[in-house]
């Protein structure tokens, strides 16, 4: 495949994520998404762009030294190529932000939420400033002067700082000072409306102060970037035995690679600008000027402090996920999930049941063994509770962490001591490969043998992104299921990756050769043949390939692709039968759903997994069938609903650009949609059931994802 952009229906990735990313900053732009929830898209978009930078440019940096003619397979450029056209594209998306960013902040204004430059304070606000600033902020500052004694810093990844250019007796030197992470990034000024200062503005008026006796000539607020794509398997850790040692000194180090890129909050000289390019070893290109905040972190602590009074009209209707009306709350879990396969559809649905489960295992004396593979928790975690408490009971737990959850390195650590404190078994996986799998098994001894409850999820058993993400979640009892579970949990206790399974698709042995041998059915069948995939991003180059195989064959292939899609559809000849969708909307879409043919035939498998390399090939993912007939309706109505989306889909287009549905169809967001749906199906809520029903919603999907019905 080191060749496959000459087949004409592919893209560049990383250009492919910039297009994703801005469709968040669109939902910024969006007049129709309240307010402050455009002002977190695009608090979101900076957040993403910054691990953009972080992660994939400093990869292509990383791969321009070791292979500088190594050519992308998808789009024939190599990694300096990839990186001028990733600076070109990056400019204009600074631009939009700032244009939205002000746009938006300027609507808030009429509410009352006024964000604050120095020079619009009022007299009594200026004196507010000014005694916050001595008493809180000056004595954590540590300014410094760069010269002949004092070397030129180190600048903290992603840490702002004040810069200034400095002239004392007819020579002009370089000051800097960092603006350490514990000072708050912004000041409530007092009074009865929400006004408010950004700590870095209030530094910047008293830089003078702060490098007196010398003259300040220019000073701005600036941000360097740097590469975090550290590999914890690199030979420079490997003479460190324990793992989670390796993995500390790992994020030690990540703070200190090259910087990839330096954002200014002001346009500086063309002297001061030579300066920072020398220093720190960046092109022109690489550096990026802009009116909007370098970080945009504080506005979710920001709008959690406004008064519900001022929020409330400026965000989207609150929404809790509900406990499911078919799941009963007296009745033990594991009865239940024996009597039939239980689905969770998050955020719609509450993750409640399934940690009931937990819970219910910890304290079940029935129950031998808890098993469970976790990438990422929350900070907050009941899960963790429950799994100590079953611990402490004296049940074999089992916990497969994985210490390499990029940015939850640190939190993925704490938990890893805190469960092995109560008693858990901790395992962290492979060396160069990191398990991704979502899947836990309970183990149960009873009269008749032993029984298992197998889960398996989408996304992470993190309780937080469970209110935030689209995610799956599947508990069942089906022994076959549970005894590939339980080969699955062995190999990964001796470390063997190259398990056999008679259910489970398992990467990185099975999961991709298993995918396309589907993929081969639905070829055989010609243009009879179906597929459905719904995942993140798709970059791998066979399946690629294969889809474009099983188009010219006449299969009818339907795609929800939230992110990176490196295959273009549409392309006459290569992917005529290729359709794909994207959905950017309230909630994060991240459920995995791959569907291979219909009615009778049809084989449907929920996963962890992405289309790409790194996880068909280098990750331990798993994939799970569906054979609950009820379950595969509920996931039917799911994956109809987001294709009859009018308002948050977006087409891809065979030039790689997305565009709205041009069809005849009624306004449809499908989330809000679910949300409906399971308010109607939440327990004890006739109310909401006869409302949804009035809309005439669930008629509006019938027929779509099996068009001969």
């Amino acid at each position: 495949m080191g060749e496959l952009y000459r087949k004409g229906f592919t893209q560049n990735r990383e250009l492919s994520w910039l297009r994703f990313n801005d469709r968040v900053l669109s939902e910024a732009m969006d007049e129709s998404v309240p307010l402050l929830e455009r002002l977190k898209f695009l608090s979101i978009f900076t957040s993403n762009l910054d691990e953009f930078f972080m992660i994939r440019v400093g990869s292509l940096f990383d791969l321009m030294h070791a292979n500088a003619e190594m050519i992308d397979s998808k789009s024939g450029l190599t990694p300096r190529e990839q990186l001028d056209q990733i600076f070109a594209a990056v400019r204009p998306l600074y631009q939009k932000r700032e244009r939205l960013f002000f746009e938006v902040e300027r609507q808030l204004r009429f509410h009352d939420i006024c964000h604050l430059d120095y020079d619009e304070l009022a007299k009594p606000e200026r004196a507010s400033a000014k005694d916050y600033y001595e008493a809180m902020i000056a004595p954590l500052l540590s300014p410094q002067i760069v010269d002949t004694k004092h070397p030129f810093p180190r600048l903290a990844n992603k840490l702002l700082h004040i810069g200034v250019m400095l002239k004392h007796k007819n020579r002009e030197i370089f000051g800097v000072v960092p603006i350490p992470p514990s000072i708050p990034p912004i000041f409530r000024l007092p009074g009865s409306e929400v006004r408010y200062i950004r700590t870095e503005s209030i530094i910047l008026e008293y830089a003078d102060k702060l490098f007196a006796p010398f003259t300040v000539l220019e000073k701005t607020a600036f941000s360097v970037t740097r590469n975090a794509d550290i590999n914890p398997d690199d030979e420079i850790f490997a003479d460190e035995a324990d793992f989670r040692q390796r993995m500390k000194k790992m994020l030690h180090r990540r703070n200190r690679l090259a910087p990839v890129r330096l954002e200014l909050s002001s346009t500086i000289s063309k002297g001061f600008t030579d300066y920072l390019k020398e220093k720190l070893e960046i092109a022109s290109a690489q550096i990026y000027t802009t009116s909007a905040p370098l970080k945009m972190g504080y506005v979710f602590g920001l709008i959690a402090s406004l008064p519900d009074s001022l929020k409330k009209p400026l965000l989207y209707p609150k929404f809790t996920p509900v406990w499911p009306a078919s799941i009963k709350r007296g009745e033990s879990m594991i009865h239940q999930i024996e009597r039939g396969d239980i689905l969770l559809a998050y955020p719609f649905e509450s993750m409640d049941p399934f940690l009931r489960l937990i819970k219910e295992a910890s304290e079940d004396p029935s129950v031998i063994s808890i098993k469970i593979t976790i990438y990422r928790l929350a900070g907050k975690a009941k899960l963790v509770e429950y799994l100590c408490a079953a611990a402490e009971n004296g049940k074999n737990v089992t916990v497969l962490i994985e210490l390499r959850a990029r940015f939850d390195e640190q939190n993925n650590i704490d938990w890893s001591e805190r469960l092995e404190e109560a008693g858990c078994t901790i395992i962290y996986g492979f060396d160069f490969y990191k398990v991704h799998s979502k899947i836990c098994l309970i183990t149960r001894k009873n009269k008749g043998g032993i029984e298992y409850i197998t889960q398996v999820g989408t996304g992470n058993y993190n309780e937080n992104t469970a209110r935030q993400y689209t995610d799956l979640s599947l508990m069942t009892a089906h022994p076959e299921i549970g005894r590939d579970a339980a080969e699955f949990f062995k190999n990964m206790s001796i470390g063997n990756l190259q398990g056999s399974y008679g259910h489970l698709l398992v990467a990185p042995v099975a999961l991709k050769s298993s995918l396309l041998r589907l993929i081969d059915g639905e070829i055989a069948k010609g243009d009879r043949g179906r597929i459905f995939i719904k995942i993140n991003s798709l970059t791998d180059a066979d399946l690629i390939d294969k889809l474009s195989e099983a188009s010219r064959a006449g299969v009818k292939i339907r795609m929800m692709i939230r992110g990176i899609c490196c295959l273009l559809p549409g392309i006459h000849g290569k992917t005529d039968n290729i359709e794909i969708r994207s959905i950017v909307g309230r909630y994060l879409e991240h459920a995995r759903i791959y569907c291979f043919g219909e009615g009778s035939e049809e084989r449907t498998y929920i996963s962890s997994a992405d289309f790409m390399t790194r996880n068909t090939e280098r990750r331990v993912e798993v994939a799970c069938p569906i054979y609950d007939g009820k379950v595969l309706e509920k996931i039917h109505r799911i994956i109809e609903a987001e294709l009859r989306d009018t308002l948050k889909a977006r087409v891809l287009l065979p030039d790689g650009a997305y565009c709205r549905r041009e069809d005849a169809l009624d306004p449809l967001d499908s989330q809000q949609f679910l949300m409906d749906l399971a308010l109607a199906h939440r327990a004890d809520d006739h109310k909401a059931a006869d409302a949804v029903r009035r809309q005439g919603l669930w008629q509006r999907l019938s027929g779509l994802f099996h068009p001969e019905r």
